[in-house]
């Protein structure tokens, strides 16, 4: 919430100079799709500051903002508590709202039936974890970890190619999805250029997690070929990987990019141990609890919040930078 509420006049900007005037022409009807909704109510937040910012580019169009209606489709995994996301919605909103289950690795929507794409924090989610990873007899099983930033070469590379492979199929899919001329808005959580992957704040916090779980296996809690079989489907690109997959789809062109290299260490959350705990809980709970089960995940978490305390100054070393961009859909 606090990286998109910061972003609001970003996100004004764009739409203010980057949005075809022919797009609002061309329809009465302006469609948003939110990738990786969860369940509210950032998304909502979020919907609501593009709507704003489309109306005033209406209005300064000189056209009847009254007469443009707006759908918004909420949009991630079959798993995801749509229940939860629509007993939250707004009764004041301004547009008509839709979910849209589905991976956003494959095609969610008609040909160009959006006229823009949105995506807060969602992006690093891979489809899945490496295939590779996961094979006890190829190098780059990953024993003993549950992330990629503190492994070896090979798992690291299984990370960055299932990575690419996602971003091909992403870029892929909106290309077809969205209109001419149309926006995507991305805040996508990275890795600073130069910055190892194992220095990265985000991946730190895994890593102290990981070694959590590895200490419950050794005390009997937990069955070590449980933690030996789980990795976290998450990848931190840096803005050079970033930008070849938008070169090598070829579809969009980068409007805007900022990078928010204060956003981590301002964030109040990571100077606080406990409350980062608390917060990693409530993203990983689901993964956790599907693996492992409910009986570990108390005692999981109190010493997870120990040992972040134990190792406050490694997190506090860590390097993050959350990218806001701006893509274009080129003419066909």
């Amino acid at each position: 919430r606090g990286a998109v509420a910061a972003a609001k006049e970003f996100i004004s900007k764009a739409i203010e100079e980057k949005l075809d005037t022919e797009i609002l022409l061309s329809s009465k009807t302006f469609r948003i799709a939110d990738l990786g909704c969860a369940v509210g109510p950032n998304s909502f937040f979020s919907a609501e500051n593009i709507i704003e910012a489309v109306q005033l580019k209406y209005k300064s169009q000189g056209l009847n903002s009254q007469t443009l209606e707006f759908q918004v489709f909420f949009n991630d995994i079959t798993a995801n508590d749509f229940n939860k996301l629509f007993r939250s919605l707004p009764s004041n909103r301004q547009y008509y709202a839709a979910g849209v289950p589905g991976s956003f690795y494959g095609r969610l929507f008609p040909n160009a039936s959006i006229n823009l794409f949105h995506s807060a924090f969602a992006i690093p989610w891979m489809s899945q974890v490496p295939k590779t990873v996961m094979d006890r007899n190829g190098p780059a099983w990953n024993k003993g970890r549950i992330f990629y930033s503190d492994a070896s070469d090979e798992v690291v590379s299984a990370y960055e190619a299932q990575n690419a492979e996602d971003m091909e199929r992403f870029l892929h899919a909106r290309a077809q999805e969205i209109v001419s001329g149309g926006l995507m808005v991305f805040f996508i959580p990275g890795r600073p250029d130069g910055t190892p992957h194992s220095h990265t704040l985000p991946n730190l916090i895994y890593q102290i997690l990981g070694s959590c779980l590895m200490d419950l296996a050794r005390k009997g809690v937990v069955d070590e070929e449980k933690v030996n079989s789980f990795n976290i489907p998450n990848y931190l690109m840096s803005s050079k990987e970033l930008e070849n997959a938008v070169e090598q789809n070829g579809c969009f062109s980068i409007e805007r990019r900022e990078n928010l290299d204060h956003f981590f260490a301002h964030d109040t959350v990571y100077k606080s141990p406990q409350l980062l705990a608390s917060q990693i809980r409530a993203s990983l709970e689901g993964l956790f609890k599907q693996q492992f089960g409910d009986e570990i995940l108390d005692e999981l978490f109190e010493l997870y919040g120990k040992k972040l305390e134990e190792q406050q100054s490694m997190v506090e070393s860590g390097k993050a930078v959350v990218f806001l961009l701006v893509l274009r859909r080129l003419a066909n």
